[in-house]
């Protein structure tokens, strides 16, 4: 099938691909339970991909599940396109598993774990005098975060136990960066006061 204009063959038009998956999307636009059969057609294929990505069996369960959990609230917003980027139901699947692997990669860059593995390998504490003092300071510190106003232990425990930015936090307390950097500033200098004492 041929374009023209004005009588002049322009280029070949390209038909959209035949998307094998348009009825089952349709009956699940329709009722949501049907949804099932695009779940078990593709539910392998996207947990292969998780996998091969994660390298994780447990990271590639849960991103499988958000990655289905995702498509079917984005169901009615999923259009069938020629090359474009929704070219097919597939297509649109596995970008939203790109999407979510992305997600939590981001994520983890921001909330670095250690594997349970390497606890084992941290040595014993050689003096447990020591070890009761480390406690203890610990001890008098939390108390001592405990008894700041609420706006500098939360701005404090963003900063240090969420690893927040400044912006961040200021987005989630309602204040500039700069209120938030001397709220953290003030919140440390009476922690370290009270450690004095």
């Amino acid at each position: 099938m041929f374009r023209r204009v004005k009588g002049e063959v322009l280029e070949r038009e390209r038909p959209i691909p035949y998307d094998a998956d348009r009825s089952a999307v349709e009956a699940a636009r329709r009722d949501p339970r049907a949804f099932e059969a695009l779940y078990r057609k593709y539910v392998a294929q996207v947990y292969s991909f998780a996998l091969y990505e994660t390298r994780d069996q447990h990271a590639a369960e849960d991103l499988t599940e958000q990655v289905f959990l995702h498509a079917l609230r984005g169901l009615p917003r999923f259009r069938e396109a020629g090359d474009g980027p929704d070219s097919t139901f597939r297509v649109w699947l596995f970008q939203i598993a790109r999407n979510a692997l992305a997600n939590d990669r981001r994520w983890a860059r921001r909330h670095p774990q250690a594997e349970l593995d390497d606890a084992f390998a941290v040595a014993a504490p050689s003096d447990p005098a020591e070890e009761i003092a480390a406690r203890d300071l610990a001890a008098r510190a939390w108390s001592a975060i405990d008894d700041l106003p609420d706006d500098r232990r939360r701005a404090l425990i963003l900063r240090y136990v969420e690893e927040m930015s400044a912006s961040e936090i200021g987005q989630v307390l309602g204040r500039s960066e700069g209120a938030v950097r001397v709220l953290v500033h003030r919140a440390l200098r009476s922690v370290a006061e009270r450690l004095k004492d």
